[in-house]
């Protein structure tokens, strides 16, 4: 279970709270208007911005402080992060050993992380051979391989057509549920919303809410959400 006991995130002139739990193995989409804070709050759930106060756990343990390699999270950005000037295979080897210096072991983990996005045939390639759908799976099986009980997805696929999107979410989604990872997923598209998730934090007015329900907050959502979704 990921917990957020009192936690404040402090960027410049704006603040994000939130006060929630979320339990193992639920996938939970993160919506709200533009500005409001829902890159801020994955970027603090990852260890890449620090909190203004209140505690995160994992479990019961304390991981506040924790460096963002420390954590039992991964986290997918927006543009996939994958580095030109390596092939596939390394980049995704990245999510195993920062230095590259991999085992046996850690290749054959490439190597199936590879198969399991459907990528096979093209661990040598360079990520500007791949289509824009093959650099989001290259960058998903480098998460994959990092093997963390919680994963953070920034809009990854949001650059990607409707149809290839879906895609993405369902391995996603099949992905999650084979390790019984703890998703949460930011986005602005309620049908993303409806294809993969159990549950939605609305981001809105400084503050991230509790997780809820998906299909009923959609169905029957509160004033600022309605507004939201129009």
């Amino acid at each position: 279970m990921l917990r957020l006991e009192n936690v404040t995130i402090s960027q410049g002139g704006f603040l994000l709270r939130a006060d929630f739990e979320v339990q193992q193995g639920r996938k939970t989409a993160v919506i709200g208007p533009s500005g409001a804070g829902k890159s801020t709050l994955l970027g603090a759930l990852g260890g890449f911005l620090p909190l203004g106060g209140g505690k995160l756990w994992w479990n019961d343990v304390d991981i506040t402080d924790a460096t963002p390699g420390d954590r039992p999270i991964a986290m997918l950005f927006q543009d996939n992060n994958l580095f030109p000037h390596l092939s596939i295979a390394k980049n995704i080897g990245l999510g195993i050993r920062s230095d590259l210096k991999l085992t046996p072991e850690d290749h054959l983990r490439v190597e199936q992380a590879l198969k399991r996005v459907g990528l096979v045939g093209m661990a040598d390639r360079k990520p500007g051979e791949l289509s824009g759908g093959q650099q989001s799976r290259a960058a998903l099986a480098r998460v994959l391989v990092q093997d963390r009980p919680v994963v953070l997805l920034d809009e990854p696929f949001a650059a990607l057509g409707p149809a290839l999107r879906h895609e993405m979410l369902d391995l996603v989604h099949d992905l999650s549920e084979e390790a019984n990872a703890t998703l949460l997923m930011v986005t602005h598209d309620p049908q993303d919303v409806r294809r993969i998730a159990d549950d939605v934090i609305f981001v809105e007015g400084g503050r991230a809410a509790a997780p809820q329900p998906a299909g009923a907050l959609l169905e029957n959502p509160p004033p600022a959400l309605q507004a939201y979704l129009g």
